[in-house]
């Protein structure tokens, strides 16, 4: 029996924080694969700029993985001929007030980081699964970091989050293990685009020389031709992890 290459034309991904960074980068490169893809993100002008750029294999969703109503409803926002998604990519995420001492943060930052990273990741897989598992067959791609492997200072709960999608993400792995669902974990280090400006409330000459301390970087473009590399395996490989990083740190 022949084992199909992962990816299709016919296929239909989704994935969150799509508006910009590594999600816009890897929704570029499933479009560029014919795939359609539903763009999911908070900011309207960024999603209509995306599928201005994408064409008609972009599908913008305006979507907040914080809000439980808008993520357990998502599926039923769309068209029925989308609902079917072969492929989620999970990559929203936050940091905001980030890179400092535990005490120094404020509380409500800490929890919105671990209710985007984490719980906004549950609450969208969760309403995709069932969809996957009754047709025994998808993938689920979690963007996770090299913060969930290891730790440094001012960084407790951004790391601490990302080791809850590390071991979610392994564990997820293990209950579909018996299905034709692969779970993959691409875990990148550094890469840069607009997180830290965001993580700074908007201070971009404080983002680039937050960046400019790195030897070298990672680019978006990176990090998704590693989620098209996995995706596009034959459906009896797995590739469960990938780990990525700048060649010089």
């Amino acid at each position: 029996m022949v084992d199909e290459t992962g990816l299709r034309p016919d296929m239909v991904a989704l994935v969150t924080g799509a508006s910009a960074g590594i999600g816009a980068a890897v929704a570029a490169a499933l479009a560029a694969r014919e795939v359609t893809v539903i763009c999911a993100a908070r900011q309207v002008a960024a999603l209509d700029a995306l599928a201005a750029r994408l064409g008609p294999r972009c599908r913008p969703l305006v979507l907040d993985v914080t809000d439980p109503a808008a993520t357990a409803g998502l599926l039923d926002r769309l068209p029925a001929a989308l609902r079917a998604i072969d492929i989620l990519v999970n990559n929203a995420g936050s940091d905001v007030g980030g890179r400092v001492r535990f005490d120094s943060g404020a509380i409500a930052d800490w929890a919105s980081t671990v209710e985007t990273n984490v719980t906004g990741l549950l609450r969208v897989t969760h309403a995709v699964a069932p969809g996957m598992l009754a047709r025994d067959a998808g993938d689920i791609v979690n963007i996770g970091s090299t913060a969930g492997l290891r730790t440094n200072e001012n960084y407790a709960v951004y790391a601490a989050a990302k080791h809850a999608v590390h071991g979610f993400t392994d564990a997820l792995r293990k209950d579909y293990a018996d299905t034709g669902i692969r779970v993959i974990e691409v875990l990148p280090g550094i890469v840069r685009t607009e997180f830290a400006t965001r993580r700074l409330r908007g201070d971009a000459a404080g983002a680039a020389a937050f960046y400019d301390t790195f030897t070298e970087t990672l680019e978006p473009a990176d990090v998704a031709r590693c989620v098209v590399m996995a995706l596009d395996q034959p459906a009896h490989v797995s590739i469960a992890q990938i780990l990525v990083e700048p060649t010089r740190r």
